[in-house]
């Protein structure tokens, strides 16, 4: 079995269920449909994901040495899922979250974030490096201190960009480093021509998804266009990592791409049925049952 590892991205959210978001004036909010506390953001996300797949992943972050801090290591020793971490000076990443019933939208807020000159320890992450088989770096800016690792030990790198727009120049180390991209066409309508860029610079597989109007992959073998499966909205919060890791997950398998897209877009679509960062009924087993319906 493939050793994952995934480098970054983990926080402690505020989740608040509303009907609309709040408007920019002074007001007082009686109409909140729900609302609870959560394991949050990208890395986390894609742990999870991956861990109820069935593959064996590691999982590194930053926390604070916080009551926030103490329930996101019980949390992922629940899930049975290694996680490794360094402490922040200025304690867990928070977010609050307005996610919106009617479509799924959100508005984040940052709480508290991580500490921009944390001391990431580096010989411990090499050897968390040097024992995978597979990185998933995040846009993180303490993960930039990995790059030079991942690049000295040639690893296999997946980047999700997110929004990216096609010329952030804060994202371009990352995508350096990157042997497989995924990122969203939301900012950025020339999208295809990012992704024929990312091709001929050595990338061996792209992926733009699109929300609810599925995604484009490229490969050496050319295009290939995916609808989006429809599932009831609960929370789409991290639709995008369960995409990704489900895109992994069929490569591991071997299936051919678009086999492999339409599990993804089923583990990002059972993703968005939980108002976790993934599904409760998620597993393999799941899965290939989940697929078979489509054929």
């Amino acid at each position: 079995m493939k050793n994952i590892l995934v480098l970054g991205g983990v926080s402690y959210n505020l989740m608040v269920y509303v009907d609309e978001f709040p408007k920019p004036v002074a007001q007082t909010i009686h109409s909140v449909n729900s609302y609870h506390e959560t394991v949050g953001s990208t890395g986390a996300g894609k742990s999870l994901n991956l861990k109820k797949l069935g593959l064996d992943v590691n999982f590194y972050g930053i926390i604070g040495e916080d009551e926030y801090g103490d329930k996101l290591i019980s949390y992922f020793k629940k899930e049975g899922i290694p996680f490794h971490f360094d402490i922040s000076p200025n304690g867990t990443e928070r977010h609050l979250n307005f996610m919106k019933n009617s479509t799924g939208e959100r508005q984040s807020i940052f709480l508290n974030s991580t500490s921009a000159d944390i001391k990431t320890n580096l010989e411990n992450v090499e050897k968390f490096i040097q024992k995978s088989d597979i990185v998933f770096l995040n846009i993180i800016p303490y993960c930039k201190d990995f790059i030079s690792l991942l690049k000295k030990h040639n690893k296999e790198v997946w980047v999700d960009l997110h929004d990216y727009d096609g010329k952030n120049e804060y994202h371009q180390d990352f995508i350096e480093v990157a042997d497989v991209i995924q990122f969203s066409s939301e900012n950025n309508m020339s999208y295809k021509e990012t992704m024929k860029e990312f091709l001929l610079n050595g990338k061996k597989l792209i992926i733009c998804t699109h929300g609810n109007k599925g995604s484009t992959i490229l490969s050496q073998d050319g295009w290939l266009e995916t609808p989006a499966l429809k599932y009831d909205i609960t929370d789409t919060n991290g639709a995008g990592d369960a995409y990704f890791s489900g895109f992994l997950y069929g490569v591991i398998k071997g299936y051919e791409l678009m086999k492999t897209a339409k599990m993804a877009s089923i583990v990002g679509g059972l993703a968005v049925t939980s108002k976790e960062l993934v599904s409760e009924t998620l597993s393999a087993e799941k899965l290939e049952e989940e697929y078979k319906t489509l054929m």
